[in-house]
């Protein structure tokens, strides 16, 4: 067992920090390039678009897609995530984060106009479709595209679902009402629960619940972190000089790549927004647009709001108190100390679990939708 563990870990590393950064990174540069930095000229209009109401009582419009999709993106990585990449990477690390959600909004602008072009239609007037679709149709590969249905199903049901329930439960450890043993099941009961019921309410309920639940944690959680920032306000400059400064410290940088404030940057952005990866455009495939380009732009849009603002908001929310980043302290533990030190009794623990219950939550649901609208019976 220790030599298929070592096997595993091994191959994870290699595939997580170089293979797949290469190729994400890769293609995110080229599709900048390609579309003329869309993710920078079209801003603009990708605000605009959300807003546009779809055609037919059966139709999901771009803002319950961009909703559903945001959902998945934005998740316990935002907090966890962010925590540990600044704890073991550095201030920079928030630097090379903000330079990989520019680049990604390439990649998810471009598949998801693809998944809008390749979409096909349901019995009910509605419409499907993702990566394996346009796999199958554009590069007549049915044999890939079944494949990359099934890796896809796996990462969300082991990786992203699972990870996300784990860091949940995680941050009730701050907690004396705590136990290792019982706590967990009681969190993972509860939470199976929710997500039950709005799964079995169908597509609608939880475009209703996402449309709801999405706009107002974001919104909390910003305001919150705002305050902190606004509280703290004479450690800004500081903050944003050592972001800059350390994230081109290229002695730290090569002296330690792994754990560097490069790497641990550019894991967050990649892993937080997941342009690229291929799940957020069967969320785009739903839409009902007047043009496929214009889910696109809204897609785009969505890796903002999960890496610009989210991931930005807790990572100044921690820095701008003044604690120092630790390794010892990465994770849940960091972000709930910073807070502590701001507010006043139990509030920031407590604020913090509120936020990863909201967050874990919706990433669930976002998740948990894609066999829905990504069945493999169409393949």
């Amino acid at each position: 067992m220790g030599a298929i563990e070592a096997g595993i870990a091994t191959f994870s590393s290699w595939l997580y920090s170089y293979i797949l950064i290469i190729l994400l990174l890769g293609a995110g540069i080229y599709f900048a390039i390609r579309t003329k930095f869309v993710q920078l000229r079209l801003f603009g209009e990708s605000i605009r678009v959300v807003g546009e109401k779809p055609t037919g009582n059966n139709g999901v419009s771009s803002f319950q897609a961009l909703m559903v999709s945001t959902a998945s993106r934005v998740g316990t990585g935002n907090i966890i995530g962010v925590s540990t990449a600044i704890c073991v990477g550095g201030y920079g690390a928030v630097f090379w984060m903000w330079a990989i959600a520019i680049i990604g909004s390439a990649s998810a602008f471009v598949e998801s106009t693809l998944a809008q072009i390749y979409k096909r239609k349901n019995p009910e007037g509605g419409s499907y479709g993702g990566p394996s679709y346009y796999i199958e149709d554009a590069l007549k590969s049915r044999g890939l595209a079944v494949v990359f249905a099934c890796c896809l199903i796996f990462t969300y049901a082991i990786g992203f679902n699972m990870l996300g329930s784990y860091n949940l439960q995680s941050t009730f450890a701050a907690y004396a009402f705590y136990n290792a043993n019982t706590t967990p099941w009681i969190v993972g009961g509860v939470l199976a629960l929710l997500v039950g019921y709005c799964l079995f309410g169908g597509g609608k309920r939880v475009l209703r619940t996402t449309g709801i639940l999405v706009p107002i944690m974001g919104i909390i959680y910003v305001i919150v972190a705002c305050v902190v920032i606004a509280m703290n306000y004479h450690l800004v400059p500081t903050v944003l000089a050592r972001i800059f400064t350390e994230a081109f410290d290229l002695e730290a940088i090569f002296g330690a790549f792994a754990g560097s404030a490069v790497m641990q940057g550019i894991k967050r952005g990649l892993f937080s927004n997941e342009a690229g990866v291929g799940s957020a455009p069967n969320a785009a495939a739903v839409a009902t647009v007047s043009h496929p380009v214009k889910q696109g732009l809204v897609q785009m849009l969505s890796v903002f709001i999960d890496t610009v603002v989210i991931c930005s908001a807790t990572a100044l929310m921690c820095l701008c108190t003044g604690l120092e980043p630790n390794a010892d302290l990465a994770g849940a533990a960091y972000i709930q100390e910073s807070l502590t030190m701001v507010f006043a009794g139990n509030f920031g623990p407590i604020f913090i679990t509120v936020a990863m219950v909201l967050f874990a939550f919706t990433t669930l649901l976002g998740n948990s939708q894609l066999p829905e609208i990504y069945p493999l019976k169409h393949l």
